[in-house]
């Protein structure tokens, strides 16, 4: 079968309405900015700036806000021919604007009602990369949608990729939570993770960023990427020695979506035939341009300018 789709993102598109000011909770915000979000977009946007073919399935609301982020994701080059218009309001999310990890409040309505016809066998059968969140698999009906074609999409010979944005607020089961990971990585899945969500899904901090990869592996993922802030990132993958990729210094203006930008750059490297750590060096130097940019990453990126300098060494 011809997989001419680099990237399928399942999952959330959103609004983020991101503080004007940096701040550690939203009781002290009084203004924000609107800019598009949602985990799975801004993946799927970054990988078309790289030059991939990236297909988007979400649901958005019949209003807008709906409008507004279905024209967003066009001008990007994203297909959006499984994109749907629901009844259901436009997901909205309140973020703080942050250097460290941001605090945020959803109101969530349209981005849960993805449907299995969004997601038909020709579609899944053309893919290289299924990508998930645990955002988009934390309620239904989207949970039932996304697994379903998950499992069809690697019985066709896709790889899985999972972001795991766990956040209790918005999937208050964590053992559950737990369990859908678990079966998600069963699958052979490529994993990122936060030492953030690592907290937030596994209920202890993470000490030992080796050991956190090591588990992923042990519940069957291929590859586990755990990404440390600003001490950088450890990546583990089967058959490959484990690399650490230090962070760089940079002056951050806005840390939401650095964790899309880096995954993206990994991705597109990884699916470009690189090892894991040119990869990685790639998905640094995108996280680098989003953590020095306000919202999503602005016109202009040029792959080769994010490729260059990489070694196989």
């Amino acid at each position: 079968m011809h997989k001419d789709i680099d990237l399928l993102a399942a999952g959330e598109l959103l609004i983020d309405f991101i503080s004007t000011d940096f701040a550690e909770d939203l009781d002290g915000v009084s203004q924000f900015v609107k800019l598009p979000g949602g985990s799975p977009a801004n993946l799927a946007g970054n990988m078309a700036r790289l030059g991939k073919r990236a297909v988007l399935v979400s649901s958005v609301g019949r209003d807008d806000m709906g409008n507004f982020l279905l024209r967003y994701v066009a001008s990007l080059g994203v297909d959006t021919a499984a994109l749907r218009q629901v009844e259901e309001p436009t997901t909205l999310i309140l973020v703080t604007r942050s250097q460290q990890v941001s605090n945020f409040e959803a109101y969530r309505l349209a981005d849960v009602q993805i449907s299995a016809e969004q997601l038909p066998e020709a579609l899944l059968e053309r893919c290289r990369i299924f990508h998930t969140t645990c955002f988009g698999l934390s309620r239904e009906p989207a949970r039932s949608s996304i697994l379903g074609a998950a499992r069809r999409a690697a019985a066709l010979g896709a790889r899985l990729s999972i972001d795991v944005n766990y956040a209790q607020k918005i999937w208050p089961d964590q053992a559950a939570a737990q369990r859908v990971v678990a079966d998600y990585c069963a699958l052979g899945a490529w994993v990122k993770c936060s030492e953030v969500d690592w907290e937030r899904l596994m209920g202890y901090p993470l000490e030992d960023a080796t050991a956190a990869a090591a588990h992923f592996l042990a519940w069957g993922a291929h590859t586990a990427c755990l990404t440390l802030g600003d001490r950088g990132s450890l990546l583990s993958a089967v058959d490959e020695e484990t690399v650490f990729l230090p962070a760089r210094s940079i002056e951050v203006k806005d840390t939401t979506g650095a964790g899309d930008a880096f995954w993206s750059g990994f991705l597109a490297a990884r699916l470009d035939g690189h090892g894991l750590l040119p990869a990685a060096k790639v998905g640094r130097k995108m996280a680098e341009r989003k953590l020095a940019h306000l919202g999503p990453l602005p016109v202009g990126l040029v792959k080769e300018e994010v490729y260059a300098g990489l070694t196989e060494d």
